[in-house]
């Protein structure tokens, strides 16, 4: 037997086995297949029937020459062996599938809790959504009780209503009636009066009249005997008189001192008057001043001490300007501040751009910070005085020149009186104005400084033009500016009066920073001025709402209608004006872009 035949037999590797060999012809002959007959064929087989014992043979016999050989005890340990390994791979295969099955078990038990979790979960959503529709159904049932209730109310009232106006008809008619009573009583009761007075003074009618006689000539004796006495006194006191020349020469010399005295006394109140207008008083040119006049000062007694404690400050405190803008006018705020304290002589600025761009306020600022007086005229209260437009300008201008501190005289809407003289819509009036403000502004001055604002500023007078040292264009802001106005005034009108808790103002939920920088997106072309009343018309949203609560929505519809006012009024200027260029009118079909990102403002309050 070969090592192929045993390792077959044994189910191992024939080189693991010993080396047998055996004899070919000790080998069974090979099994012969049985015959098989059309009958067997035919017949139906039993589960032995198919069954081949040749193999048993051959293993009876190889086992019978494995105990014949030598080395079989060998093969059998080495059989042993093998069956042995085979077992322990059986158990460790079995062990495996064990675990497999455990593997199995806690993934179904994992199944099942995450099963039972989304159960859970779904009974929870479901009874949720049950609460939810309870409530629903609650506030419906609520809802329809209050509708109810209103709608009694509204019975009710209305119920009370037209009863107490049909009690009121009922008082009324009463009342009337009462009235007319009384009145056709009074009537009646006049009418039997002044029948009985007429009879009565037709019955004395002859005893009046002997009355009146009767006084008629007692008055006329008195009144004759009265001017008899009279001129009897009078002519012996003219005669007495006249014939005492010492007697006339004192009543001459007394006349002519009472005389002296009223006409000195006159002229001296006069002057004094003069003198204290111009030092003291306020002229009539002037708007706004904060000089203390004395009736001020007694009026308002508070505010002259808080003037008066009040320190300089800076001149551009509050005030947002493009960079190179805001360099320029804090060089100015400073010369000015420099002239004042070394008693220079001031410079003459004009200040020119569209309305709204921070003009007089600024000048108020540079007033403040130099420390001197400041005083406000306006262009347009000049033509209506008509011939006293020359007195009051010279008036003006020496009250200007009595002041301590130095004056900051802003003449504002400076075109309307300071306009080119060559033109034939000024008038005689007007011209001499024109000419005593020239005059008086000749020569620069130590004691004032001259300020004018204008948005048509060619049209000037060039004899003002002349008396200018410096000129400064305050034009619309630009994207940052408006960012930074727009921030300013929300900060001021919305943010403060929301965290003052005594305030009914309230703010909504959203973000401020960034609705801040999308309204200055939005308001492109717009003025400081118009910005300011936007936060202003937020603040008066807030306050109108019925829980004072501003919200988002509020202040987007008051942009939107800031918007398109402002775009209707540039179309009104363009089509005024005739041209799309003209000074504070920025081409709206462009987005309404402004032509320049220059801007003054300045959140100073007029106290």
């Amino acid at each position: 037997m070969d090592n192929s035949l045993l390792s077959r037999f044994f189910g191992g590797k024939g080189a693991d086995l010993p080396d047998i060999k055996l004899d070919p012809a000790d080998l069974p002959p090979p099994p012969t297949p049985p015959e098989t007959s059309k009958d067997t064929k035919n017949k139906p087989g039993d589960k032995w029937s198919n069954f081949d014992p040749t193999g048993l043979e051959r293993a009876a016999r190889a086992a019978k020459e494995l105990d014949h050989s030598a080395n079989a005890k060998e093969a059998l340990e080495l059989a042993r062996m093998q069956e042995s390994t085979k077992q322990v791979e059986f158990q460790g295969k079995v062990k495996e599938y064990e675990m497999n099955l455990e593997h199995l078990k806690m993934d179904q038990i994992k199944m099942q809790g995450e099963e039972r979790r989304k159960t859970l979960s779904q009974d929870a959503k479901i009874k949720k959504e049950q609460a939810e529709y309870q409530d629903l159904l609650a506030r419906r049932r609520y809802d329809d009780q209050l509708k109810q209730q209103s709608l009694m109310n509204e019975d009710n009232l209305r119920r009370q209503e037209q009863s107490v106006e049909k009690q009121e008809s009922m008082r009324r008619a009463t009342l009337e009636h009462e009235m007319k009573l009384r009145r056709d009583n009074e009537m009646a009761r006049a009418e039997a009066e002044a029948i009985a007075r007429a009879k009565a003074d037709r019955a004395n009618k002859d005893i009046r009249r002997e009355e009146i006689k009767l006084e008629a000539a007692e008055k006329r004796e008195t009144v004759l005997e009265s001017i008899k006495t009279a001129g009897t006194v009078l002519g012996d006191g003219a005669k007495a008189f006249l014939g005492d020349w010492d007697k006339i020469t004192t009543a001459a010399f007394g006349l002519t001192l009472v005389a002296a005295g009223v006409y000195t006394s006159k002229n001296a109140i006069g002057v004094a008057a003069r003198y204290i207008e111009a030092r003291l008083g306020k002229p009539s040119l002037v708007r706004d001043t904060s000089r203390f006049t004395v009736l001020e000062m007694f009026k308002h007694p508070i505010i002259t001490t808080r003037r008066l404690l009040s320190h300089p400050e800076d001149a551009l405190k509050g005030v947002v300007l493009r960079p190179t803008l805001e360099e320029r006018v804090r060089d100015i705020a400073i010369a000015t501040r420099n002239t004042k304290r070394n008693k220079g002589v001031y410079r003459n600025i004009l200040l020119h751009g569209p309305p709204g761009t921070g003009k007089t306020l600024f000048s108020k600022k540079l007033a403040m910070h130099s420390g001197m007086d400041f005083a406000i005229m306006t262009g347009g209260d000049v033509a209506p005085m008509g011939r006293e437009g020359v007195t009051a300008t010279h008036k003006m201008f020496d009250w200007a020149n009595s002041s301590r501190r130095g004056l900051l005289l802003f003449v504002d809407e400076a075109d309307a009186f300071l306009r080119k003289r060559a033109t034939e819509k000024i008038s005689e009036d007007l011209r001499a104005t024109l000419n005593a403000f020239l005059y008086r502004t000749g020569d620069q001055s130590n004691k004032f400084m001259m300020v004018l604002a204008s948005n048509q500023p060619e049209q000037l007078d060039w004899a003002i033009n002349d008396r200018i040292d410096e000129i400064v264009e305050f034009s619309l802001p630009g994207a940052d500016e408006r960012e930074r106005l727009v921030r300013l005034y929300f900060d001021k009108y919305v943010l403060e009066p929301a965290m003052n808790t005594k305030q009914r103002l309230k703010l909504g939920d959203f973000d401020f920073s960034t609705k801040c920088s999308e309204i200055a997106d939005k308001t492109e072309g717009m003025s400081g001025r118009e910005i300011s009343k936007l936060a202003v018309a937020w603040q008066a949203y807030g306050y109108a709402s019925t829980d004072g609560t501003l919200t988002e929505e509020m202040i987007d519809e008051r942009v939107s209608e800031a918007v398109a006012q402002h775009k209707l009024k540039m179309d009104w200027l363009k089509h005024h004006s005739g041209d799309p260029s003209v000074v504070g009118a920025p081409d709206t079909s462009d987005a309404l872009s402004p032509k320049s990102t220059d801007y003054a403002s300045t959140t100073l309050s007029k106290n």
